[in-house]
């Protein structure tokens, strides 16, 4: 994938926004995301929304092409929760491998339709990105206060469930992994070990691996207590070809977060906020053009390659952002020495 790595040396990269803000937008009910296939199933699965890549992949297609339209050069998979673990919430777990292909082929299917397009067909190489999530359960923090030792998994688990995921990720053609939203380092680290044991077994899937944590509060530590130093050490070995920051924090409150990122990182950058902090209602407030100004900014200051947006960003975010970022040199790769 040595085409990624000659853009990314050439101009910012655009990443899509959020999934979940808008599939809100379409009020599904129920029985959408049920569709024929699961009318009759034992449990309530509105809100599962990697299914919709099963039920209605009009609907994921159309977001897709949503975001390409706004200038997205690469597009996340509709796969946050598509592994046996996470689907364990709506007893779907024997779906995890095939969410994953479907989730990919609507992605693939939303981009070869938006080549066709007079917009599309001279915007360059268009990615997927297979999006790994976090897991709804962790490795290093107890569930249980009064037991802080106990894990409510373990580390073969987690890493045997996200082998299913990588596997349908890369047999559907993904370009490459984004193990993202990171809380958890000890997750991401099985996550980067499934991955890593499959390229092993399968040369010929090796995929360039992206990675995204995640600060959780004004302490500028993850929430199994790392700071971003930390943390990039931690991940370091998986050679990633970025590393980044998303989710948790608007751009406001992350840029000293990332800019720490971009002094130490060997990698590239990613970084895509939420559109700032979500009001009493839970709902995100910062408008386009404040989140664009904002990642303008860390362009101009050499401190990002892959720019977008998580959770509260639309279309009409990314497509503001992409128009602020262009024409703006990324960051250079910093020159490591030799101490051999």
């Amino acid at each position: 994938m040595s085409c990624i790595r000659d853009l990314l040396n050439q101009r910012i990269l655009v990443l899509d926004g959020a999934m979940g803000t808008m599939i809100q937008k379409y009020k599904l009910t129920e029985k959408d995301y049920r569709g024929d296939r699961f009318k009759d199933w034992h449990t309530d699965v509105k809100g599962n929304n990697d299914l919709l890549s099963i039920t209605r992949p009009d609907i994921i297609k159309a977001i897709h092409t949503e975001y390409l339209k706004a200038g997205a050069d690469i597009i996340e998979t509709n796969t946050f929760s598509s592994t046996s673990i996470a689907q364990a919430d709506y007893d779907m777990q024997s779906l995890a491998y095939e969410l994953n292909v479907a989730s990919v082929k609507c992605a693939r299917e939303a981009i070869e339709a938006f080549q066709t397009t007079p917009e599309g067909k001279d915007r360059g190489p268009l990615f997927v990105a297979g999006a790994i999530g976090p897991l709804n359960k962790t490795l290093s923090l107890s569930p249980d206060v009064n037991n802080p030792g106990y894990r409510a998994i373990t580390f073969d688990e987690v890493v045997e469930a996200y082998t299913e995921q990588i596997r349908g990720l890369i047999d559907a053609g993904a370009d490459f992994l984004l193990i993202e939203t990171i809380f958890d380092t000890l997750n991401a680290k099985a996550a980067i070990f499934a991955a890593k044991n499959y390229f092993r077994k399968h040369p010929d899937a090796k995929r360039e691996i992206m990675i995204s944590g995640t600060i959780t509060d004004a302490s500028g530590r993850t929430l199994s207590g790392q700071t971003v130093e930390a943390f990039y050490i931690s991940i370091a070995h998986a050679e990633p070809l970025s590393v980044g920051l998303n989710c948790a924090l608007g751009a406001k409150d992350m840029r000293a977060h990332i800019e720490e990122l971009s002094q130490i990182a060997a990698c590239y950058v990613s970084a895509y906020p939420n559109a700032g902090l979500p009001n009493a209602m839970g709902e995100y407030d910062e408008q386009p053009a404040e989140t664009a100004a904002f990642l303008k900014e860390w362009a101009e200051k050499g401190f990002v390659n892959i720019v977008g947006g998580c959770c509260g960003t639309t279309p009409d975010h990314i497509r503001e952002i992409a128009q602020a970022v262009k024409g703006i040199r990324p960051r250079p790769l910093p020159v490591l020495e030799d101490i051999a």
